[in-house]
C-alpha cells in the first residue's frame, strides 16, 4: 500500500495550511530537506514595524517593495555636544546638550535595489526625492550583493580585518545622525526598501526560497513580500494560506498551484464498483457543520496607500455563527485585491465543509495529490487531498473548492492616515524683530527675537551670531516653523483706542499649508492672533482666505503694546509675523548678553536645504525698555498769562488695567522731559516729576514766543531709556 497525503497537518482549504507545505508524505520528495517542520511560526506583520538590536534576530528576505524596521547591527556611542546660554544680567546660565550617533541597520537577507523613504518615530527622516529632513553627516546603502565591501566607517572603528562585508545582506549606515529632533536618543527607524522593480510573482518567490526546488503560480503576484520563519515551509506558508494554494508533485517536481481549471475529470466509467469481490458504493459524501466556518474573516496586510503600514480588510458570510478568523499576510496588496483574497478564503472555508471519498480503478493513478478535478456525479470542482492505492483500487479523498460565487464589490478603502509632509526642506527665511515685552512684567533688557521659516518641508535651521570681528558663533537651532509672510496692501493709519472694523490688510504667507484662523473676542483677549506687521503689533479676529496662501485680515486692534507710533509707517511688501512664543528664539539671551540700544546684531541661519546662509542685520532700538508715549495731552490757561500742559502717563507694566486705579509706574521714578520747539529749534527744555508743566508768562516772554505757534513735546524718562514723544501745537 502507498499513500500520498496532501494535508497531514492541516487542510488545504478550510483551516491552517501547514499541511499544504509540510505534510506531503511518501516518495514525492525529501520532507526533511525542503520543509522540515519546526515548532515556531513565521513573523507577523507587527514584526516588520519594530526595530530590534538583539543578537540572533531573524532578518527577512524582502521581495518587491516593503516597509521594514530592520535590526541595528552596529552603533557608536552617542556623541555629545554642549552649549552654554544665558548668564547675562538677571539671568542664570543654562548648559544644553545635543547628541548624534552613527548606526548600521540590517534590512534584508536578500539583495535590494534601493532605499526610498525613511521614517524616524513615524516622521519622515528622508523623503522620496532622497532629501533628509534632519541633519546627517553621510548615508550609505549596501545592497547586499556578492561583491559588497566593508563599510569604511565601521572598518575605521573596528579595524578592516575585524569588519565583515555582510555579503548577501542589505544594510544601511548613518554617519552622525542628529538626534535633537528625537529627544536626543536613537529613534525607531523604518525603511521603504525596494528589492525588486514592480510586482513579484509567487513563482519567483517560491523558487528563490526553496532553492529552485519549488515552483509556484506565475499568475499570482504581490507588490511586496517579507519572507521569514524557521524554515522554508514557514517562509512560504503565509502565501499558501492567503491564496489557498495546493502542493502538487509531478514529473517536473513540486509546485504550488491555485484552484484554476480542472486537471481532469473523474468519469463514471472509472469508478470502482467492486473491491475484493464485494460490491461497494464508489462515492461517499461527508459534510461539516456551519459552526465550523467563521462568520467573519479578516486579512491583515501591508497597504501601499497607507505608506506600507498595516491595513485590514474584513468580510462576513450570511447565517448564524460567532467565531471570527484572521490571516496575517506580510505582503503588499491594494485594498480591492486584499478584500478579494479575504472573500476567496472565506468562501473556500464554506465550500470546504463538503468532502467526498471516491474509489476508482487504476486509471486514477494518473492523478496526484493537489490536483483539481471535476466529478461527473457531483457539481463543482474538487481538490485531491489524499491518494491511496489499495486492493487494486485507488481511493481519492476530495474537498470541494468554491466556485460561481462572484467577486466582492470593488471600492475597498485604505482608511485614513496622517501622512507626514514629504517636501524639500527648501531655503530658510529669517526675520529679526525688536519687540516691546509681549508678556506681563517689566523688561530690563531689549527683547530681540529671531523667527525662521520656510516651505512645507522646512523644519529648522542652525543659528549663528556674527560679532564685530566677523567671527560667527553658533547659538543653537531655531525654534519651530514660524507663520510669516509679507503684506500685499498698505494698512492705513488708524485708531489705537477702538476696534478697527472698517479697514483690512491682505498678506501672503510663505507656504500654502500655513494657516491663519478667525477667533472670537475671548480668544483675542487671551492674546490669540497677535502679529507683527512692519513694526506695528496688531491683533485680528477675522482671517479670510482669498488664495492658496493669501489672507485678508480684519477686525483689527491697532498699535498694541505702545506701537501706535508705527501705524503711519506701513508699506506694501513689509514683513508679517504671527507672534507665537514657542516659535521665537532670543539670540541675545542665548548668548547671555543684554544688548544695547544702537548696537548692531547680525544673525544668519543655515538649514539643510540652504545653498547659502540666510542673513539679517538689525540695529537694536530697545523697544521693550522705552516708556510709552504719554496720551491725552491738553493745555489750559493758568490765569496769569501762561499755559498749563497736562497729560496721561502710560506704563510698560500696565497692559491690563485691572484695578481701575492708575497704572503701575514701571520705572524707578516718574520723570518727564518737556521741550518747547519753534519749528525745529528747541527754545526751552525742562525735566518735571509729575504729569503736568506750566509754561508761565515770564518763560514765554523770556523765550520770545508771545503770540507764536509752538510745539510742546513730552517724553517720559525711564530707568533704561527715554520714551517716545507726545506733542501738541499751542498758540501762545
Amino acid at each position: 500500500m502507498a499513500t500520498i497525503v496532501l494535508s497531514a497537518v492541516g487542510t488545504v482549504l478550510g483551516g491552517p495550511i501547514g499541511g499544504a507545505i509540510g505534510g506531503l508524505i511518501g516518495n514525492a520528495f525529501d520532507n526533511e530537506v525542503l520543509f522540515k517542520p519546526k515548532g515556531r511560526q513565521g513573523a507577523r506583520l507587527s514584526d516588520l514595524q519594530v526595530q530590534t538590536s538583539s543578537y540572533g534576530t531573524q532578518l527577512p528576505a524582502i521581495f518587491g517593495t516593503m516597509r521594514v524596521a530592520g535590526t541595528v547591527i552596529w552603533a557608536t556611542d552617542l556623541q555629545e555636544t554642549s552649549s552654554r546660554s544665558g548668564g547675562g544680567k538677571g539671568r542664570p546660565s543654562v548648559t544644553s546638550y545635543s547628541y548624534s550617533a552613527s548606526i548600521a541597520v540590517a534590512l534584508s537577507s536578500r539583495p535590494i535595489r534601493a532605499i526610498r523613504r525613511i521614517w524616524a518615530d513615524g516622521n519622515l527622516l528622508r523623503g522620496a526625492a532622497g532629501d533628509f529632513k534632519t541633519e546627517v553627516g553621510a548615508f550609505r546603502v549596501h545592497p547586499g550583493d556578492e561583491g559588497q565591501s566593508p563599510d569604511p566607517l565601521i572598518a575605521s572603528a573596528q579595524g578592516i580585518g575585524a569588519t565583515p562585508a555582510h555579503r548577501g545582506m542589505a544594510y544601511v549606515v548613518f554617519e552622525d545622525l542628529a538626534l535633537a529632533d528625537y529627544g536626543n536618543r536613537i529613534p525607531s527607524l523604518t525603511f521603504e526598501v525596494e528589492a525588486d522593480e514592480g510586482a513579484v510573482s509567487l513563482d519567483r518567490i517560491a523558487g528563490e526560497l526553496s532553492g529552485a526546488r519549488l515552483a509556484g503560480p506565475a499568475s499570482i503576484s504581490v507588490d511586496g513580500f517579507a519572507a521569514s520563519g524557521a524554515d522554508r515551509r514557514e517562509a512560504v506558508m503565509p502565501l499558501v494560506e492567503a491564496f489557498g494554494l495546493g502542493l502538487r508533485s509531478g514529473a517536473d517536481g513540486l509546485a504550488l498551484v491555485d484552484a484554476g481549471a480542472a486537471a481532469g475529470t473523474i468519469a463514471d466509467e472509472t469508478l470502482a464498483q467492486r473491491v475484493d469481490g464485494r460490491a461497494i458504493d464508489p462515492i461517499e459524501h461527508q459534510g461539516g457543520s456551519a459552526d465550523g466556518v467563521p462568520v467573519a474573516l479578516s486579512l491583515r496586510y501591508h497597504d501601499a496607500a497607507r505608506d506600507y503600514q498595516a491595513g485590514m480588510q474584513r468580510v462576513t458570510r450570511p447565517g448564524a455563527g460567532r467565531s471570527e478568523s484572521g490571516i496575517d499576510l506580510p505582503a503588499v496588496l491594494d485594498p480591492d485585491a486584499a478584500r478579494a483574497v479575504a472573500s476567496d478564503r472565506l468562501r473556500a472555508r464554506w465550500a470546504g465543509r463538503a468532502r467526498m471519498t471516491v474509489r476508482c480503478d487504476w486509471r486514477a493513478l494518473g492523478l496526484a495529490a493537489g490536483d483539481v478535478v471535476a466529478v461527473e456525479r457531483a457539481p463543482g470542482l474538487w481538490r485531491i487531498e489524499e491518494r491511496e492505492w489499495e486492493a487494486m483500487a485507488v481511493r481519492l479523498a476530495l474537498r470541494r473548492l468554491p466556485g460561481g460565487g462572484g467577486a466582492p464589490p470593488m471600492g475597498a478603502g485604505s482608511g485614513a492616515i496622517v501622512r507626514p509632509v514629504d517636501a524639500p526642506h527648501g531655503p530658510t527665511t529669517l526675520l529679526l524683530a525688536d519687540l516691546p515685552r509681549i508678556t506681563d512684567g517689566v523688561a530690563n533688557a531689549p527683547l530681540v527675537v529671531a523667527a525662521a521659516s520656510g516651505g512645507a518641508g522646512w523644519r529648522s535651521a542652525a543659528l549663528f551670531v556674527t560679532g564685530a570681528s566677523g567671527e560667527a558663533v553658533a547659538i543653537g537651532r531655531s525654534a519651530g516653523r514660524a507663520v510669516m509672510g509679507v503684506a500685499d496692501t498698505v494698512l492705513p493709519e488708524g485708531s489705537a483706542l477702538l476696534v478697527d472694523s472698517g479697514q483690512s490688510v491682505s498678506v501672503t504667507l510663505l507656504a500654502a499649508d500655513m494657516v491663519l484662523l478667525s477667533v472670537d473676542e475671548a480668544a483675542v483677549d487671551q492674546g490669540r492672533n497677535l502679529a507683527l506687521l512692519g513694526r506695528e503689533l496688531i491683533q485680528f479676529d477675522t482671517a479670510e482666505r482669498t488664495g492658496a496662501a493669501t489672507y485678508r485680515l480684519s477686525g483689527l486692534r491697532r498699535g498694541l503694546r505702545g506701537t501706535d507710533w508705527a501705524m503711519a509707517e506701513h508699506m506694501a511688501g513689509e514683513p508679517f509675523l504671527l507672534i507665537e512664543e514657542g516659535r521665537l528664539v532670543e539670540p541675545l539671551a542665548v548668548q547671555g548678553a543684554d544688548g544695547e540700544a544702537g548696537s548692531v546684531l547680525r544673525v544668519s541661519a543655515v538649514g539643510i536645504g540652504d545653498v547659502a546662509p540666510a542673513e539679517v542685520m538689525l540695529t537694536i532700538s530697545g523697544e521693550a525698555l522705552k516708556p510709552l508715549a504719554p496720551v491725552h495731552m491738553r493745555a489750559r490757561r493758568d490765569g496769569a498769562g501762561g499755559w498749563t500742559i497736562e497729560w496721561t502717563r502710560r506704563s510698560r507694566e500696565g497692559w491690563r488695567w485691572l484695578s481701575g486705579t492708575d497704572v503701575p509706574l514701571g520705572e524707578e521714578s516718574e520723570r518727564y522731559g518737556v521741550e518747547v520747539l519753534d519749528g525745529a529749534t528747541v527754545v526751552r527744555a525742562q525735566e518735571v516729576t509729575s504729569a503736568s508743566w506750566t509754561y508761565g508768562a515770564d518763560m514765554i516772554a523770556a523765550d520770545g514766543m508771545d503770540g507764536r505757534d509752538v510745539l510742546i513735546a513730552v517724553r517720559q524718562r525711564g530707568t533704561y531709556a527715554i520714551g517716545r514723544t507726545a506733542s501738541l501745537v499751542l498758540t501762545l
